[in-house]
C-alpha cells in the first residue's frame, strides 16, 4: 500500500530531514516529560514509569504502521493531548492498588477498578503518540532510509540531552509542554493553527491552574512542604528566625503527593516545657536515638539515606564527632537546609554527600563506629527503562555486606525501616543475617510499624532487651524468603514473581498491540516484521541491561541513566554511519554480536564491581556498548533494504515494547537471565533474515 498524498492543508512547512529531527525530538522529549510529570498527578504511576514508556512505543509504532492510510492523524495530536491531560487531572486523587506479593507505600488492595485506571492511562498515552509516529512513518517512506534514520537518531539524542538539562534545575510541566506545542506548531501548516493553538493554550492553562507554585521538582520527585498543623497548605519559605525561635514549626515533606519525612528540630529544649510540641519532639527523637541508647558514644558515624537529617541530628545530639550524611536527592537536602529548624546539615561536624548510597559505600573508608541505614525507602523507579526501584541496589546482600565491612571492630550496623507489609520485617531480618553472618537484634514498635535491626561487629557483644521503650523481639520460625541480591534487587517483592498489578496493565497493552498490528498490517505481516520486531526486542533489553549494569557500577543517579541512554544513541548513530558504507547486509555481522553477548554473559558483574573506578569506566565504555553497535549495523543495513520502511520502523518499536514486557521477567528469574533472552531475540532475528534470503523474499 502506498502512502496517501498529503492535502494542501497538511503539507509540512519544514524540509523532510529537519521535520524528522523535530518529530523525533518531540517524541523523546514528550516521553520523558510525561514519565516525569504523571507520577505527580497519579502517585503510584511512579512504580509503572516503564509502562508509560512502553505505551509511548506502542503509540509511535501504531502510527508508523498507519503511514500508508489515507487518514492523517497528525492534526489530531493537540486533541489527543488535551484529552489525555484532562483525564489525568481528573484522576489526580486516584490511589491505585497493589498486590499482596509487593510492597507499595500508600496503596490500596488490587481491584478491577484500579486495573482499569492504569490501562486507561497507558492506552490514552499511546494515543497521544500515534500522530507523531504516523508522520515519522510517512517521512521514512519518502526519504532515503538511512538518511531518515540518521535524522531520527539525531533528534532522539538531542531530545535526551535537552530533557536532561531541562530536568536538572528548570523542570516545569507547563514550560515543557509549551516547548512541545511550539515544535508542533513549527512543523504544522499555519492554516491548522486556529485549532491547534487554542487547544495548546487550554492545556497549558489547565496545567498552570492545577500546579502548586510552591512545589519543588527535584531530580527524582515532585516535592511539597507543609506544616504539620496545616497539611493541605504548602509552604514556600520558613520564618526568618527559624533557627533561633522558640517552638519552631515542624514540616512534613511529601513526594508525589504522599508523606516522605519530617523536617523538624528534635531537641526538646527548643520548645516550651510541657507543651504538646515538646512532647511531639521527644516522641520523634526517641526512634532516632535507639542505636545510641545501646552503644557508647560514636566518634564517626555514617548515615545512609539521610533525607531531612533527623538521623544526623540524633547522632550530633549524642556527641558524634563526625557524621557523613549520604543522600541521593539534592532537592531533599536543599529543603532540609531551609526548613529544618535543627539545621543538622549546617553543623561543621557534618559532611553531606549527594550520592547514591551504593556508590558511596563502594568508595568509603572503613572504621565507622556506626553505619546506619536511616529509613531509606524509595517512592519511584530509578529509570523508566526497567522496574528496579531507586533503592533497589541498596537493599541487597552484597550492599549490606559492603556496609558491614565499613564498621570498625567495636562498631555496629543499624537498619531502620517502616513496614508496608508484614513479611518485610522477616525479610529484612534474614537479609541482614545473610550479609553480616550473625543474627541481628531486632527492636520493634508495633504501634508505629517500625523495625530497627542492629548487628554489632564484635560477635561476643550482647545488646540489651529494651532501648527507650523499643523491645528486643525475635521472629519465631520465620519463613525462608527470597533475599534480594545484585542479580535480583527486589526487596519489595515477597518472592520471585511478577505481581498481578503489573500483569493486568501489561495484558491491556498487549491487547492494544495485537489489535493495532492486526488492523494495520493484516495479511501483509511477514518475515520482515519478525526480523525487525526481534531486533527491537533485543535492543530494548540490551539498553535496559546496560542501564542496570552501569547503575550497579556507578550508582542509581539520574546522571548515570542520562549518560547511558545518550551513549546508546551515539553508538547507534555510529552504526548507522558504518552501515552507509556497506553495500548490503551480511549474516556474518551476527558473529561479533553473539561473541560480545557471550562475554557479557560469562563475566560476572561482581567481578567488574570489584575493579577500581578507572577499570569499571573502561569496561562500561568499551565493552558494554559493543553489542548495541553490532546490532545497530545489522538494523541499518537491513532497514535500507526494507520494502516499506514505515512498517519496518513500526515493527521495530512493537518489538521494543515486547522487550520491555520481557524485562519484567527479571522479577521472576533475575538479571543474569536477561542476557540469555537477548541472545534468543537476536538468534530469532538471524533465523528470520536467513529464511528471507534463502527464499529470495524482500524484507
Amino acid at each position: 500500500m502506498h502512502s496517501a498524498p498529503m492535502s494542501e492543508d497538511s503539507k509540512p512547512t519544514v524540509p523532510g530531514g529537519w521535520q524528522m529531527f523535530a518529530l523525533s525530538f518531540t517524541a523523546l522529549f514528550l516521553e520523558m516529560l510525561v514519565i516525569r510529570w504523571v507520577p505527580s498527578v497519579v502517585h503510584l504511576v511512579a512504580y509503572y514509569a516503564n509502562l508509560m514508556l512502553l505505551s509511548s512505543f506502542l503509540g509511535l509504532a501504531a502510527g508508523a504502521l498507519a503511514a500508508g492510510r489515507r487518514w492523517d492523524l497528525f492534526g489530531f495530536f493537540p486533541v489527543f493531548l488535551a484529552l489525555d491531560i484532562w483525564m489525568l487531572l481528573s484522576d489526580r486523587n486516584t490511589v491505585v492498588g497493589t498486590s499482596s506479593s509487593e510492597a507499595h507505600f500508600y496503596a490500596l488492595p488490587t481491584s478491577m477498578f484500579h486495573a482499569y485506571v492504569l490501562v486507561r492511562i497507558f492506552g490514552m498515552n499511546a494515543l497521544v503518540f500515534a500522530p507523531l509516529g504516523q508522520r515519522m512513518g510517512t517521512l521514512f517512506n519518502a526519504m532515503p532510509r538511512l538518511t531518515a534514520y540518521g535524522w531520527d537518531l539525531a533528534g532522539s539524542l538531542c531530545g535526551t540531552l535537552g530533557f536532561g538539562l531541562f530536568s536538572l534545575n528548570l523542570f516545569s510541566p507547563v514550560a515543557g509542554m509549551a516547548g512541545v506545542a511550539a515544535v508542533y506548531l513549527l512543523i504544522s501548516p499555519r492554516r491548522s493553527w486556529w485549532i491547534s493553538a487554542p487547544l495548546f493554550a487550554a492545556v497549558l492553562a489547565a496545567l498552570a491552574w492545577r500546579a502548586d507554585p510552591r512545589a519543588v521538582w527535584s531530580p527524582y520527585y515532585y516535592v511539597t512542604v507543609s506544616r504539620f498543623e496545616t497539611p493541605t497548605v504548602s509552604e514556600a519559605e520558613p520564618p526568618r528566625d527559624l533557627l533561633t525561635m522558640r517552638d519552631p514549626p515542624a514540616y512534613i515533606v511529601r513526594v508525589n503527593q504522599f508523606g516522605y519525612h519530617a523536617d523538624q528540630a528534635l531537641d526538646p529544649a527548643r520548645y516550651t516545657p510541657g507543651s504538646a510540641a515538646q512532647e511531639a519532639a521527644r516522641g520523634a527523637l526517641r526512634q532516632y536515638l535507639v542505636p545510641y541508647a545501646i552503644t557508647s558514644r560514636p566518634d564517626r558515624v555514617l548515615v545512609v539515606g539521610a533525607g531531612g537529617g533527623c538521623d544526623v541530628e540524633a547522632a550530633l545530639a549524642f556527641g558524634a564527632r563526625h557524621v557523613d550524611a549520604v543522600e541521593i536527592d539534592p532537592g531533599i537536602v536543599a529543603l532540609s537546609r531551609r526548613f529544618n529548624a535543627g539545621a543538622p546539615y549546617s553543623d561543621p561536624r557534618v559532611t553531606v554527600h549527594v550520592d547514591d548510597a551504593r556508590s558511596y559505600l563502594a568508595k568509603a573508608a572503613p572504621g565507622y563506629d556506626l553505619v546506619l541505614f536511616g529509613f531509606l525507602d524509595s517512592q519511584a523507579l530509578f529509570s523508566s527503562m526497567n522496574n528496579v526501584r531507586l533503592d533497589g541496589y541498596v537493599y541487597t546482600v552484597e550492599s549490606l555486606r559492603t556496609a558491614y565491612g565499613l564498621v570498625g571492630p567495636h562498631g555496629m550496623l543499624v537498619l531502620s525501616f517502616g513496614l508496608a507489609r508484614p513479611w518485610l520485617g522477616p525479610k529484612l531480618f534474614e537479609l541482614m543475617e545473610a550479609a553480616t553472618g550473625r543474627r541481628p537484634t531486632l527492636y520493634t514498635d508495633p504501634a508505629q510499624g517500625l523495625v530497627i535491626l542492629c548487628a554489632p561487629k564484635d560477635p561476643a557483644r550482647l545488646l540489651p532487651s529494651n532501648a527507650l521503650g523499643y523491645r528486643s523481639t525475635a521472629y519465631t520460625d520465620p519463613p525462608r524468603l527470597e533475599l534480594p541480591t545484585d542479580d535480583w534487587p527486589f526487596l519489595y517483592l515477597l518472592g520471585k514473581t511478577i505481581p498481578s498489578d503489573y500483569l493486568v496493565p501489561m495484558a491491556g497493552l498487549l491487547a492494544f498491540s495485537l489489535a493495532a498490528v492486526g488492523f494495520l498490517r493484516g495479511r501483509s505481516f511477514g518475515v520482515g516484521d519478525v526480523h525487525f520486531g526481534l531486533l527491537g526486542m533485543g535492543f530494548l533489553l540490551l539498553e535496559t541491561k546496560s542501564i542496570g549494569d552501569c547503575t550497579l557500577f556507578f550508582g542509581a543517579t539520574w546522571l548515570v541513566t542520562l549518560i547511558v541512554v545518550a551513549g546508546v544513541l551515539l553508538m547507534v548513530m555510529a552504526a548507522n554511519l558504518v552501515a552507509g558504507r556497506l553495500r548490503t547486509y551480511s549474516l556474518a555481522l551476527y558473529a561479533p554480536l553473539f561473541a560480545v553477548l557471550a562475554l557479557l554473559l560469562l563475566v560476572p558483574r561482581e567481578l567488574i564491581l570489584g575493579l577500581g573506578l578507572a577499570d569499571r569506566v573502561l569496561w562500561a565504555v568499551l565493552v558494554v556498548p559493543l553489542p548495541i553497535f553490532f546490532a545497530g549495523v545489522i538494523f541499518s543495513t537491513t532497514f535500507r533494504e526494507a520494502s516499506r520502511p514505515s512498517a519496518a520502523f513500526g515493527a521495530n518499536l512493537i518489538g521494543a515494547m515486547v522487550g520491555g514486557f520481557c524485562e519484567y521477567l527479571v522479577m521472576a528469574v533475575g538479571n543474569r537471565q536477561l542476557s540469555v533472552l537477548v541472545m534468543v531475540a537476536y538468534l530469532g532475528s538471524l533465523l528470520a533474515l536467513g529464511s528471507a534470503r534463502r527464499a529470495g523474499r524482500t524484507l
